[in-house]
């Protein structure tokens, strides 16, 4: 079947019905037309992960290995995978980053709490576009545990890492600062061609965008803190 992921046309063939209804809200209407990539799972990269994920149905540990087949080709097409949970508020996209456990889904849903008009484009694996100098967030099918997002492109406002603290702070990074952050959360294709353009991506990606840091607890406050850095509006303007 053909897809529209990230401005992208994608054949995936799959061999487990699990992958149809996970991406039923990406079918093309189109499925005639030349595709931009496609995707199939060898058997050795199917039992490999089969064993890496016991207790998983065959489908979703296909539905695994598909969309890291998929990531693996998208740098020669000026796109790349980012682990991150993407907001989107007045047309613009803001992206939370940080290891296991630091916050995002926390962060992000005071987000949706206390700002009206705040949306998940993708709550986990977002594909990122270079085009006209800046970036696209995509939503995809892929989008966490919680299930959010939704099947859209914005323009990527800013990036911002979460660390826990007691207090809130906001500091804006260097991209050297940023790019020592930004490698746990990005996946390196193994052949030489896309691994080189993800670095490139990568590089651009902390160079043209600013760059967070976000120490915070669970509070409105951390909201505040984060909306202000990264839209350059006043939090209690937009509340009112």
């Amino acid at each position: 079947m053909i897809y529209e992921l990230a401005g992208l046309r994608v054949a995936i063939h799959n061999r487990c019905k699990y992958t149809e209804k996970f991406c039923e809200k990406y079918l093309s209407a189109d499925q005639t037309s030349p595709v931009d990539l496609e995707v199939a799972v060898t058997n050795e990269e199917f039992y490999e992960e089969k064993k890496q994920s016991e207790g998983f149905s065959d489908g979703y540990i296909e539905n695994i290995c598909l969309y890291r087949a998929i990531c693996r080709k998208l740098p020669v097409l000026n796109r790349m995978l980012l682990h991150a949970a993407v907001l989107e508020y007045d047309g613009k996209g803001y992206a939370f980053l940080g290891r296991s456990g630091t916050g995002k889904s926390t962060h992000t849903g005071l987000w949706l709490k206390y700002l009206s008009g705040a949306k998940i484009v993708n709550g986990d694996k977002p594909i990122l576009e270079y085009k006209n100098g800046g970036f696209i967030a995509y939503g995809t099918p892929w989008m966490g545990k919680e299930g959010l997002g939704y099947n859209t492109g914005v323009s990527l406002g800013g990036l911002c890492f979460l660390e826990q603290a007691k207090e809130n702070e906001i500091l804006r990074l260097t991209p050297a600062e940023a790019a020592s952050r930004i490698f746990q959360q990005i996946l390196l294709p193994q052949d030489e061609e896309n691994a080189a353009l993800t670095l490139e991506l990568t590089d651009k990606l902390v160079t043209e965008t600013p760059c967070y840091l976000l120490k915070c607890d669970i509070s409105e406050k951390a909201v505040e803190k984060s909306f202000e850095a990264l839209t350059g509006k006043q939090y209690k303007m937009e509340r009112e």
